[in-house]
Order: C-alpha cells, then structure tokens, then sequence
C-alpha cells in the first residue's frame, strides 16, 4: 500500500456509535499540560500505522485494514465517551491505553505489540530531544570526572515511565524524596541506583512499586549491557534487543563462555523475535534475582538483558531440534509468558560451554572404602556444576561390624557423612550458591539412632553435620509395628544385604526370616527396640532440628514406574524425586515447573493453553538429557537408558487467590485434584507423542507403562500390600483416560518418569508467584536470600482490601504489628481472613490432604512442607500417620513456630517485617 493510500485509509471517518456532539466536548490532556480536542481520526492513523508495521504495505489487505481500524476506533470512542459520561478530561497516556486494551479484546495481539513498540519508541525519541532541565543546586560527577549539573528533566522522565500504567504509584514524590537523598557531586551513575532503593522502600505500602523498581532496575541493566556490549546508549528497546542478542552471542563465544554452536542460529530472526514487553511482567524480587545470580557476566558486568537471557535459554535448548530456529522462537516464547519455566541449573547453563541442566543426582553408596570415596568424589563433581545431591547410604555397615580386610571393626556410616558435609561446603557450585546434599538410611539400619542426631546442637562435633540435609527411609513394616506397639529390630546391612533391596511383602517375609535368626543367635550384631519408642526418637529430632524428614520407602517403589529395572532407595536433595540407584547407576532428574496461576481464567482452568504449555515444556525437558554435559559416566548411562523428567507446577497459592478459595477448605482439595489429573492426562499424552517422534525410551518394555498400568493405577499395588485401614486414599477420577491408555499403548513413553513436584524457591520467585505448592508464608514480611532482603506485601490481599477500601496506612502498621497475619485485625471481614490465612495459621492436615489427591495423579513425588504453630508430640505423631495412611511417597522440612514470643504492646512505631528465612539454599539447588 503507498503512502497516499495509507494516508487516505487512515482519513477515513469510521462508524461511530456516538454523535459528534458527544465526542467534541471531550478535551485530551497533552504531556505538557496544554487542552487539545478529542479527535478519533488521530486515532485511526495510529492503528493503522500499526496494522501496516505488521502486514506490510500491501493493497490486497487494505479491506481488511479498513475495517479493523474502524472497528477498534469505534470501541476507543465508545469506551472514553462511556468514562467520561460525554464530556470532561482524559490524558494521552489514558487514551492509547484505551487503543491497546481495544486491539487485544480484538485479539489483534500483534498489532497491539507493534503499537505498544511505536509508543516507546516516540516516548524515547521524547526524552531524547528533551531540554536539559538542570537541577539549580545539585551537580553529579561524571565517569571521566567531569562536574556537571544533575540532569533533573532524565531523572523525571525516568520515573514516569516506570510509573506507566500503574495505579497507586506517585512518580512525583518518588523524584522528591530521591533527591533529598543525594549529595552534591554523587557520581553520575549512582543517581539511578539512589531512585531504585527509594522506590524500593515504598513496595511494603503499595504493590506496584515493586514494578516500578524492576522497570528502574532494568534501565539500570540497559545502561550496563550496553556499555559492556559496546552498543550505543539509551536505545528503545525494540532496537536494543536484536542488536543485542547478536552482540551478546559474538562477544559470549569470544570470551568461551558461550558454547559456539549458538553462532549457527539466525540471529536476525531471533532478534525480531524478542518480546521486550514481556521485560514488563517482572517484580523487583525476580529481576533482581535474575541480576544478581543468573544473567551471564564479564568482568562483573552482565552480558544479558531479560529477554536475551530467555532467548539464550531457549537456543541450548533447542540445538538438537530439526529446525533450531523454529523451536528457539517456541521455547523462548514459553518461558518469556512466565507460563512455564525451567529449573535454575537449565537457567545457568543452558547454552554455556557446561550445559550442566539436570537439577538432581541420586546415588547408592556401596559397602566399602573405594565405592565410600568415589561417591565423595561424584558428590563433588556433580555439586560443581549445580547439581542437588541424595545419597543413599544404608549399604554402609554399621558401627561394630567386622571388617575382614583388617579383621577390624567398623566406624559406620557417621564418620563419612561428616566428609560429606565438608565436602558441599567446600564445592560452592561456582560461587552461585552453596553446595547441598541429602544422606538417607532406611530405618532398620543399627546405626539409626545416631543418624537421627546428626544435626543436633550438641554432642561430639566430630559426629555432627550442621550443613547438610537428611532423611528417614521408613519401611512400612515400621509404621505398622509402631501403630501396634511391637518391637523393631536394628541390623548392620552387611549381615542382612538383601533388605536394602526389597519392599512391600517381600521385605515383611525376609524382615522376619532374619529376626528370627538373631533370636536364634545366628546373626549376633542387632539390637530390639520399641518401634514406637523409635518413631517417637524420630518425631522428637525433626522438631528440633528439622530433621530427617520422614520419606516412605514402600509407596515409592510399589509405585514406581520402573519396577523391572531396579529399586527406588531414596528420594533426592527435596523429597520430590524417586528414582532407582545402584552402585552401577546414579539417577538424574531435570525439572521445570508450570506456573498454575497462569492457567486461571475467568474463574476456571484453561486446558487449551495448558496442553500447549505442557506439549512444549515436556519436549524442552526431554531435551536436556541429550544435551546435557555429564560429570559422570553413570549419571550419563542411567540418564539415556530411562529419559526420566520431572514436570511440576508452582503459584498453587495464587491460583486459589484468583478463585477466591482459601488453602484449608474442600474446595482447594478439590481444585488440587482436579489441576493434578489435567496435568498427569496431559504430560502422559505429550510424553507418549514424543515417543511415536522419537522412540520410547530404551528400558521401557517390562515397565509398569508397557503392562498399561498408569500412575492412578499404580495404587492398587499399594493397597495390596497394606493392611486393612492402613492406606485411606480418595482413587475418583473425571476424566476419560481410555485415550491416553491407547496412545501409550500404540508408542510407548518417551520418559521413564514424566512428573515431580520441586520447591521452585528461585525460579517462583523470577516469575513472581507463590512457591510450589506452599501457602502463604505471611502477607507482609522481608524475604532473605543469596540476594539479599526484599519486602514482600501480598498483591492479592491489597487489591482485595483496596476493593473495599481498607488499604490505607494503618492496615500496613496492623500487618506489621501482628507479623503479617490478618487474622486479628477486626475490620478484615471473615472471608478475607479465611482466604488469606498463612501457612502457620492452616491446620497442617489441608496440606497433606491436598498433597494426597495430587500424589495419586504422580508418578514420583513432591516437596511438601508441613508447618505446625503449636507443634506437640501428639500432633506430629497424627501428622505424619496420616501422611503415610493417604499414601505420600515423601514429606519436606517440618516448620514451626516457637513456643514463645515477644509480648505485643503498642508501639511507637510499628516494628519492621518479619523476616523469612524459609528459602534455604539447599532447596534451591533443585529449583
């Protein structure tokens, strides 16, 4: 199309669906404060420029164009003449929100993405051509030294623009109250960081500043990359980020911390493909997160902006695709929504010359000294490049038995887990985060007992591992001995080997068989105690020290997909993953998390978009064990032979907040169940076209998925081999799986293990929702982490009281004053403080109940933390029996609250957030 034809196209008066009369006493609000007329054919040529930067200027679409634009025209009129009531005042800001708001309800998606683009290019090309306005005293010293006045007109348009579209937000009072802040001759660079940390202070009272530091931060991190890049300074970042991502590949490979296969993509098409609106979505938590941990750095200054760092994601991820390109610009797309996203080591790595992506490393200790130091060894090499570790170590004989090598005794396992704890303090994985590492000993082991005070405050220190994680490995013969007041029977497993092997019937059959050889004097190193003398040894140290955390050997192999190929003898660093080990193979699991919040519209869950986001997020999963770099040759072997993945979800809390449901109800039972089963019907189907693309994975014939057993069939192996009573599990379903049978049926899987629950404590945080499936922590509070502290105010919880005007103030001193809970501020009405109750303040047992109905959907596990206000003896005791009776493979950290606290009085001036401590590194290692 020419441009007189654009010109006439854009003249041309569209329907109208009020009079001009009404239309002409309207007045638009300039940007510099002067009155001009509402005139809809202004608008016409906006859009229609639009349109054309999208379709191109050809004739046979000007039909089309035509009636497009007279059409979101119209809808712009309607709108502001229905706001204004035919008449008064609206800014320009306003009005164009109106056009963009107009396009997508068209679903003109990329129309509206071109004009959102054209409104910041003209916004930069604004300040760009903008008088200097110099501030009349203070002055800023430039990187050269040079003393120049303070540039108080790039100061102002800065915040505005961080303000943009944000309500409850006050660009003016932001300016002010920086620049009380500075002192004259401040360096030049610093007058930015001074606006991020006072807009920073504001986010406790209001939420959207927490947007607006991020959209500071980010001109921040625009400057730096620039300069670091050697491209030109304050660019529209529509122009910035092709010339980027280009920039950042070249210079990536030339200082070998890209992997040059990346050069191979068509940079110039990626380019186009960014999405810097997206750059929008963040909060200050997650860019700054982002910032501080995950974006490439040289000489301490970071290569990536947001958007390149997805792109540079999404590209490893795609390097062994047919067509890399095509399947970048999907990836990318996918984890720039916050739809989905990967876990940290696939956020580290992918792309870099170490693509170290798997987040979980598994492994069985053998029973002697070269096996004991390999592992040390593996742990170390896995841990270095970002790898959480679970070590089994039962097969380690215990103290007092017989070495026949030396005709010694034994030290047991003890001494070597204090080697292991040193060692993931030593391998820092880079600098990143601390190492972590998880032990597990099955609960019949003699060296149980002192297990269970490894983390205590007192005792030999030589004995003790204050830095790492770990874990009970209960066989359900234990719970049914303590339920019955029996007693229990310590062994060394080199005298009863083959227990560490067997679950179920078999185990109760050979259990019994060496009992009764020990009361027969044929094995001579055990020792009896009371099962329930032990279990309440093992409630007592999780209470004080948080562990070990109580993980149920049975439910995780009778279970277990993977029955032909061996035995499941631990879960990994967070509970969430079961998978087989031996000395032979060492299991790998890599992650990535759905954002469940997302996927809530209009009251409901949307299933269209959440089979596209598990289609593509299951092929990217799939996709890291090909690509994946391997420390270790078993972790490579173990890994190729059975493709395992764990696909999770994340934002459970904000999901319920957006139906309007609090955690501890029925309904938010239900809602578990129901999102747990859509997903499950899902990832199976993806996993099972991925097979009938690329084969099934080598050991699947013999696998419960070949015998057509899928995982909400698997519970009938557990019922089988428990006891009347012992397993009450809700097994309903709503969907037709007769489908999802014959897919599997017809191709196989393309995964051993398709689905795993993480903590996602980092990776939440990124995209700005709530952890895993954790409830609200508190509603206001400070969060600490390898970042730093940041506030955190719940947004749910402040558009809800801003609806009935109850945010002000006070409610932020009360929030305070009661640590972030609403439960005892009367004028919170009873459903809000039903729907925002924190984790504390919910009865443990919704958790588990919730944990339950998704379990039965799981073919692994997830990381459930259980949090108890007022924890007792008695209450722990019926907790984790009720986990075990509805069937949960695992439990996480128990949390509690001590017993006693500060004395609240009325104070001066309200105290500062409490402060969270919850996100422990370890749990970041997975996530």
């Amino acid at each position: 199309m020419s441009v007189a034809a654009s010109a006439a196209l854009s003249s041309a008066s569209p329907s109208q669906p009020h009079s001009p009369s009404q239309t002409s006493a309207l007045q638009v609000i300039k940007r510099s404060g002067t009155l001009v007329g509402f005139n809809p054919s202004k608008i016409s040529v906006a859009v229609t420029k639009a349109f054309l930067a999208v379709e191109g200027e050809q004739s046979e679409g000007s039909a089309r164009i035509h009636h497009s634009v007279a059409q979101v025209t119209a809808q712009v009129v309607q709108a502001v003449s229905r706001r204004l009531n035919a008449g008064g005042k609206i800014h320009i800001e306003d009005l164009q929100d109106q056009v963009e708001l107009a396009l997508m309800r068209a679903e003109e998606h990329k129309v509206a993405r071109a004009y959102v683009l054209y409104r910041e290019a003209h916004a930069q090309e604004r300040a760009r051509l903008a008088p200097l306005e110099s501030h009349p005293t203070l002055t800023v010293t430039e990187t050269g030294g040079q003393i120049v006045p303070l540039d108080l007109g790039l100061m102002k348009y800065q915040v505005e623009q961080a303000c943009a579209n944000l309500d409850g937000v006050d660009p003016d009072t932001l300016v002010d109250d920086t620049l009380r802040n500075l002192y004259d001759g401040i360096p030049e660079k610093d007058v930015l960081s001074a606006l991020i940390m006072t807009a920073r202070g504001r986010i406790e009272r209001e939420p959207d500043y927490s947007a607006v530091t991020a959209r500071l931060l980010l001109e921040q991190l625009k400057l730096e990359a620039s300069l670091a890049l050697g491209l030109p300074l304050h660019q529209p970042l529509a122009e910035l980020y092709p010339q980027a991502l280009a920039s950042y590949i070249e210079t990536g490979i030339g200082h070998e911390l890209l992997d040059p296969a990346l050069a191979e993509f068509d940079l110039a098409h990626l380019g186009e493909a960014l999405k810097p609106e997206q750059d929008l979505q963040f909060g200050f938590l997650g860019l700054q997160t982002l910032y501080d941990r995950y974006f490439i750095h040289w000489n301490g200054h970071r290569l990536e902006l947001p958007q390149v760092f997805f792109m540079r994601v999404a590209m490893g991820l795609a390097l062994g695709e047919d067509d890399p390109n095509a399947r970048a610009v999907e990836f990318y797309n996918l984890l720039s929504s916050f739809d989905y996203m990967s876990s940290t080591p696939t956020l580290f790595n992918s792309g870099t010359r170490h693509s170290q992506l798997s987040s979980c490393y598994l492994t069985t200790v053998a029973d002697d000294l070269g096996s004991i130091y390999g592992s040390v060894r593996d742990n170390a090499l896995l841990s270095k490049w970002a790898g959480g570790l679970g070590n089994d170590w039962t097969p380690v004989r215990a103290m007092g038995a017989h070495i026949k090598g030396t005709n010694g005794k034994s030290q047991g396992v003890v001494p070597f887990l204090k080697v292991v704890n040193d060692t993931a303090v030593a391998v820092n994985q880079g600098g990143k985060r601390k190492g972590a590492v998880c032990a597990y000993l099955e609960s019949w082991h003699l060296d149980i007992e002192e297990f269970l005070e490894l983390r205590k405050n007192t005792g030999d220190e030589r004995r003790r591992t204050h830095d790492m994680n770990t874990a009970n490995w209960v066989p359900d013969l234990l719970m049914e001995r303590m339920r019955n007041d029996r007693d229990w029977t310590l062994f060394s497993p080199n005298d009863v080997p083959d227990l560490h092997d067997l679950y179920g019937n078999e185990f109760r059959a050979r259990y019994e068989t060496y009992e009764a050889m020990a009361a027969r004097g044929e094995i001579s190193l055990f020792k009896t105690v009371p099962a329930k003398q032990l279990w309440r040894k093992m409630l007592t140290v999780l209470f004080e020290t948080g562990h070990p955390w109580i993980t149920f050997k049975d439910p995780s192999n009778l279970r277990s997909p993977q029955q032909h190929q061996g035995v499941v003898h631990s879960s990994n660093l967070c509970t969430e993953i079961t998978l087989n080990t031996s000395s032979e193979e060492i299991a790998v699991c890599n992650l990535g998390s759905i954002n469940l919040a997302a996927h809530i519209h209009n009251g409901e869950l949307d299933v269209s978009r959440l089979q596209d986001t598990i289609n593509t997020a299951v092929r990217m999963l799939d996709n890291v064990i090909d690509i994946n770099y391997y420390a270790v040759p078993q972790a490579r072997e173990s890994n190729l032979r059975h493709r395992p993945v764990g696909l999770g979800l994340m934002g459970f809390q904000d999901a319920l907040y957006k139906l309007k449901l609090p955690y501890a109800s029925a309904e938010a039972v239900e809602f578990a169940d129901v999102t747990m089963e859509q997903i499950s019907y899902l990832a199976i189907a993806a996993s099972a076209r991925l097979a009938a693309e690329r084969g099934a994975y080598p050991s699947y014939d013999g696998s419960l998925w070949s015998q057509g057993i899928l995982p909400i069939d698997s519970i009938a192996n557990l019922q089988a081999a428990r006891k009347d009573g012992d397993l009450t599990l809700n097994t309903d379903a709503r969907l037709d799986w007769t489908p999802i049978r014959e897919l599997v049926r017809a191709h196989g899987m393309r995964n051993s293990n398709l689905m795993a629950i993480a903590p996602t404590a980092t990776i939440s945080n990124i995209v700005g929702v709530s952890q895993s499936i954790e409830p609200a922590y508190q509603n206001l509070f400070v969060k600490s982490n390898l970042s730093g502290e940041f506030t955190v105010v719940n947004p749910a919880l402040v558009r809800d009281l801003k609806a009935l005007g109850l945010w002000d103030n006070v409610m932020v001193n009360d929030l305070k004053y009661f640590d972030g809970s609403v439960q005892q501020i009367d004028r919170v009405p009873a459903d809000i403080k039903a729907r925002y109750a924190t984790a504390f303040e919910i009865d443990s047992r919704w958790l588990v109940e919730a944990a339950a109905r998704r379990q039965k959907w799981l073919d692994q596990a997830q990381s459930l933390n259980l949090y108890m206000a007022e924890a007792s003896g008695k209450k722990l005791d019926a907790l984790y029996q009720l986990a075990w009776e509805r069937g949960l493979k695992t439990t996480y950290y128990l949390r509690s609250l001590g017993a006693t606290g500060a004395e609240k009085s009325v104070p001066v001036a309200a105290p500062a957030p409490q402060v969270c401590s919850i996100d422990e590194p370890d749990c970041e290692a997975c996530q």
